[in-house]
């Protein structure tokens, strides 16, 4: 038995590959990028006071670029400018690395400093 194809018969092939890059491109929400940014914020500044909400991030992103801010509030005394550094480095290090995009800025607002309770003590 042999198998007779017309023009209308013919073979059907296999869809050719499409090489990954062409196949299309995943977005990422913004609403997604602020999450990572705020956890990356707790991580670098560590458990807040006992009355401090968690910091909330916003983003902009524009093609494979984010702007960032952060608004967090810190326990105080400390060392508020070497703690937003360390918010800045964190955040865009965590954002590039799990979402794979380039932060070209992160401002770090601080909305509120909780004394602790020794220095709760000194403050008159």
């Amino acid at each position: 038995m042999s198998a007779v194809t017309t023009g209308t018969d013919a073979v059907r092939q296999p869809p050719a590959r499409v090489p990954p890059a062409e196949r299309g491109a995943t977005r990422i929400a913004d609403r997604v990028v602020a999450k990572v940014a705020a956890q990356a914020a707790r991580e670098a500044v560590g458990p807040p006071p006992a009355d401090a909400g968690p910091p909330h991030a916003t983003v902009a992103v524009h093609h494979d670029t984010a702007r960032v801010r952060v608004d967090l509030e810190l326990g105080y005394p400390c060392d508020i400018a070497a703690r937003c550094a360390a918010v800045r480095r964190q955040v865009a290090e965590r954002v590039g690395a799990l979402v794979n995009v380039t932060v070209t800025e992160v401002v770090v607002g601080v909305e509120r400093l909780h004394p602790s309770a020794a220095a709760a003590g000194r403050i008159r």
